[in-house]
């Protein structure tokens, strides 16, 4: 039995499983940690790529949006899985700078094209492609739970599990406040669409400064 502080100082107990059933316990403390390791403001980099990758949706382009996000989920569940299970092996520090350049590409895709759907096909390769980075990411903190741990299949199902239930919510938050402000004031569409991809890029500049 092993002891874990992580992020708002909680507890969780890891149980080893004691048989080949599904580890329900196992599962659940790998889902929390997953889930406030992506809504956790401390790592808010993913968060506000989120943010930006967003920003040029309205809640009734909910599809393309759908395929998008699902893109970056399997770029990073791609890497979370390979990195962890050590077949990969790429400086913690390079993948600290590349988040944030992630962000700022994004960004500036934004504002050049804000409107523009003729680049989906670019836009779900490069979702794709940022996922790959972003589960590097989150491989780094993964992988100094699991140094203990003698079986990751159950620790990695219910880690990404959690990233993924965390990602869904934080989409789902950023599209309701996007309709609300659209439709409450007088906000135009293209500015808010400015308003989130510059944030995007003041945030992202700052991180690549502060990490290079």
């Amino acid at each position: 039995m092993i002891k874990l502080t992580i992020l708002n100082m909680r507890k969780f107990t890891i149980l080893q499983p004691e048989n080949k059933g599904f580890n329900y316990k196992m599962f659940d403390t790998y889902f929390i940690l997953g889930l406030e390791h992506i809504v956790n403001l401390k790592g808010y980099d993913h968060i506000i790529f989120l943010i930006t990758l967003c920003a040029v949706y309205k809640v009734k382009e909910w599809k393309p949006l759908l395929i998008l996000v699902t893109a970056f989920t399997i770029g990073h569940s791609l890497t979370l899985v390979l990195a962890t299970l050590d077949y990969m092996h790429i400086n913690a520090k390079l993948i600290e700078v590349l988040i944030p350049v992630t962000i700022l590409i994004s960004a500036i895709i934004n504002i050049i094209y804000p409107t523009q759907r003729k680049l989906m096909a670019v836009k779900y390769g490069l979702a794709l492609f940022f996922g790959l980075i972003h589960g590097l990411g989150f491989s780094n903190y993964l992988s100094m739970l699991l140094s203990k741990e003698h079986s990751l299949v159950m620790p990695l199902f219910g880690f990404n599990t959690g990233v993924e239930g965390g990602q869904i919510l934080i989409v789902i938050t950023i599209l309701l406040i996007s309709y609300m402000i659209l439709r409450c004031t007088s906000v135009k569409f293209r500015d808010w669409v400015f308003l989130l991809s510059g944030m995007g890029i003041g945030t992202s500049l700052i991180m690549i400064i502060d990490r290079i």
